[in-house]
């Protein structure tokens, strides 16, 4: 198993040529020349950490990752972007949301800046030149603004109040980006956000710079930032890629605490009590495959996907598994909590076993989630042997809902999930968060070898048991059409868009 981890005024300058003033609808436009700033405007400027760096080219990988130590400061007043959208039909849209007086301001970035939810594309500006001064490389990168660095300035706020990194799951419905006033952000995102860059060992001389549509968009001046950029050759222990990890995993060492002990007295589900809204994302990922790795087999087909059941809120869903002496199972109870966090209730929802295989080795709530592929006409023809999991939040998938949690803390496998020792657990899913699983394995993946070519849907269901209590059941289930083609061993899969995301 692999588990992936990790959103119409066309004048949207906010600059000092341009100032831009309250209006009584709240929003922000353009006045005639002399109009003041708003107070709270953020002030964006681009700096360079270090005149120069070192970056290493692994063996095996196709190029280096640049990581040249630029960072984006914001000062005034924090800089924060909304991003949206309606509905899969419907375009992204960016919004700068800025406080000021007491009043809170947005501003609609120019439509078809933005979108996707992974960051500003095409922000930065790289031209890099070898020991002779000829340039080698000329590349955008994007920029996502909760890639903190940390502060500027020893009275900024300790902590940031934005989440952490942007999303990359397709169907991410609402994002949240900022820079706290006081702080910085770096322009990089390693490995993970910007393609490699095929420079051999040698020296370089990388100048950086914000593109102008930016810096008209945030009134920052133009500047570039020049450093000398050492490329290593590295033949072990290397390796930059994502293997193994899930979406959005983040290394924390906090995890959330279970009870300390078993619930006791009546089970109640307090009808008035928040709870969480479980909702399906359709399939993507989606491609074919011999199984992979240990589990391939030659002459066999699979058809692989990814897929997200995510929590709507208001409420998190909170699940906490309790074994007793000598048991191979945990006895699992979802709690329910009022409006101010105190736990008002509980009730009975199945069990946790424990997963001993490699790529595992956790603990894995029942029945959260059920993947199946139907035919055309939406009958069941194969169900996937994979409907037990490790609660996690591994995909922010919008955070503008109600009560959305921006810093969730149980975002990788081994702070989420408990030791085979353990004799509770706490598995949490919070409100505006994703649980985004990649069915890869034979027994997991959907065996199509022998299906006829034509179309079929893989069908995702959130609590397909109906065990977990939760707001609505209405949107529990999505469907994602693909179309078999080839021949068995050479299967070919065509996934159509959904809505206007194409993205197989």
């Amino acid at each position: 198993m692999t588990r992936h981890h990790p959103n119409a005024v066309r004048r949207s300058a906010i600059t000092a040529a341009v100032a831009l003033t309250a209006v009584a609808t709240g929003t922000l436009a353009a006045p005639g020349a002399g109009a003041a700033t708003p107070a709270g405007t953020p002030k964006l400027a681009l700096i360079a950490a270090s005149p120069s760096v070192t970056v290493d080219r692994w063996d095996g990988e196709p190029g280096v990752y640049l990581d040249l130590g630029t960072y984006i400061t914001v000062d005034g007043g924090p800089l924060e972007l909304r991003v949206t959208r309606k509905s899969y039909n419907d375009p992204v849209v960016a919004s700068q949301v800025i406080r000021s007086g007491g009043r809170t301001l947005t501003k609609t970035l120019p439509k078809g800046l933005v979108t996707d939810f992974a960051g500003l594309p095409g922000f930065l500006n790289v031209a890099i030149s070898d020991a002779s001064g000829a340039k080698v490389a000329d590349t955008t990168q994007s920029f996502c603004p909760n890639n903190r660095a940390g502060r500027i300035r020893p009275d900024a706020a300790a902590t940031s109040k934005y989440p952490d990194g942007c999303s990359d799951n397709p169907f991410t419905l609402g994002g949240v980006w900022g820079v706290d006033k006081g702080w910085a952000a770096a322009t990089s995102q390693g490995f993970r956000g910007n393609n490699p860059i095929d420079l051999p060992a040698g020296v370089y001389t990388a100048k950086v710079s914000v593109a102008k549509k930016y810096r008209t968009l945030f009134g920052m001046a133009d500047k570039t930032q020049t450093i000398k950029v050492t490329v290593r050759e590295q033949t072990s222990g290397g390796g930059q890629g994502l293997t193994g990890l899930r979406r959005g995993q983040k290394n924390v060492s906090k995890s959330p605490k279970p009870a300390a002990t078993r619930p006791a007295g009546r089970a109640a589900v307090p009808a008035d009590a928040p709870k969480p809204d479980l909702r399906a994302l359709p399939a993507y990922g989606i491609a074919i495959t011999d199984g992979g790795g240990e589990g391939a087999a030659p002459g066999k087909d699979y058809l692989a996907f990814s897929a997200t059941v995510w929590n709507g809120g208001p409420s998190p869903l909170v699940v906490d598994g309790f074994r007793k002496p000598g048991a191979e199972k945990m006895d699992a109870y979802q709690y329910f909590y009022d409006s101010k966090g105190k736990q008002i209730g509980y009730t009975p929802t199945g069990t946790m076993e424990w997963d001993p295989r490699e790529g595992h080795q956790h603990w894995h709530f029942s029945d959260f989630a059920s993947y199946r592929l139907l035919g055309a006409d939406k009958k069941e023809i194969v169900r996937s042997g994979k409907e037990a999991f490790c609660l996690a939040n591994t995909d922010a998938i919008d955070y503008t809902v109600k009560n959305a949690n921006w810093h969730p803390y149980n975002t990788d496998l081994a702070t989420a999930c408990g030791e085979e020792t353990a004799v509770s657990v706490r598995e949490v899913l919070d409100v505006g968060n994703g649980d985004t699983y990649s069915q890869y394995r034979p027994g997991q993946s959907f065996d199509v070898t022998n299906l006829p070519n034509g179309t079929y849907y893989i069908q995702v269901i959130a609590n397909p048991d109906n065990r977990l209590k939760e707001q609505s059941k209405t949107n529990n289930v999505t469907y994602r059409k693909v179309v078999l083609g080839g021949t068995p061993g050479a299967r070919t899969v065509t996934v159509p868009k959904y809505g206007l995301i194409d993205a197989p």
